[in-house]
């Protein structure tokens, strides 16, 4: 992900986004009425947008409880700051880790995962710990997602110049 001062977005790309969020399979020629946009110009900004790798891939938008996983956790991990960069290989092998963040405060790494149920999460516990440079782990288990991931009201934001 980008990270300068400047948006990588304008109105013109938020307002675009806005309409695919209210409808994700709208063509460019119907994105293009709906927002009085010319077609070429809709396309031209999705695929800019696409190139740049600002917008996330489709499978971000699946629900992990539709593929069998409905237990999410948060695992802060400490690591050995010598061997960063190997635990941080050996977590993406782990498909259930759905997301880390290095993390200040207490730890080095926050990752979310999801698992079946407690013994699932158990087991993915224990071989994160059995990692090489992983020393330590605290869980907290998401108990209900209260405001899912979003980026919506940002984009209205920027879509209406504020």
């Amino acid at each position: 992900m980008p990270n300068s001062d400047a948006p990588d977005l304008d109105r013109t790309d938020a307002r675009i986004l806005l309409a695919l969020d209210a409808e994700p399979e709208a063509t460019t020629l119907s994105l293009s009425r709906t927002l009085g946009i010319a077609r070429n110009t809709v396309h031209a900004r999705l695929h800019k947008l696409s190139e740049r790798r600002l917008l996330g891939p489709p499978s971000q938008r699946v629900d992990p409880t539709s593929l069998g996983y409905p237990l999410t956790a948060f695992l802060r991990l400490s690591i050995a700051q010598s061997s960063s960069d190997a635990p941080i290989e050996a977590l993406t092998e782990i498909p259930e880790i759905v997301e880390v963040l290095a993390i200040t405060g207490e730890g080095d790494l926050q990752a979310r995962l999801v698992a079946r149920d407690p013994a699932h999460l158990y087991a993915l516990t224990k071989r994160i710990l059995e990692i090489d440079g992983i020393s330590r782990s605290s869980t907290t288990l998401a108990m209900a997602e209260i405001i899912p991931n979003r980026m919506g009201p940002l984009l209205e934001r920027l879509a209406d110049g504020s």
